[in-house]
């Protein structure tokens, strides 16, 4: 049976892999820490969403976490860009972003749906 990880632990999983990937980084710290930021907050989100009041409520915080998604991919790219990044890296970063977004889109759907 496939072990189908929650958004969550997902997230978990791609900030600690940001933050050894991030303290390799030197001299970068500007976009580091604005990407460890936007990263971290996917998780942090969705677990606030875990507790929301209402169905609106976890489509809001589920939405934000989407836009750090996305964000995330940015910094992501600038690193890459300045050669701070391999793109190998990335590759197997926004990978992870990109599970991440399509299971928060999907949640967010089936909320929406179920009105």
């Amino acid at each position: 049976m496939k072990n189908d990880k929650s958004i969550r632990e997902l997230a978990m999983e791609l900030t600690i892999q940001m933050v050894n990937i991030c303290d390799k980084i030197k001299g970068r710290e500007i976009f580091t820490n604005q990407l460890l930021r936007a990263v971290s907050s996917i998780g942090a989100n969705m677990s606030e969403a875990k507790y929301a009041q209402s169905d609106q409520d976890f489509v809001h915080k589920a939405e934000i976490a989407l836009k750090e998604c996305y964000e995330s991919e940015y910094w992501l790219e600038i690193l890459t860009r300045i050669g701070a990044l391999t793109e190998e890296e990335q590759k197997e970063v926004k990978n992870a972003c990109g599970t991440i977004r399509s299971k928060l889109i999907a949640s967010i759907k089936t909320v929406k749906t179920h009105k």
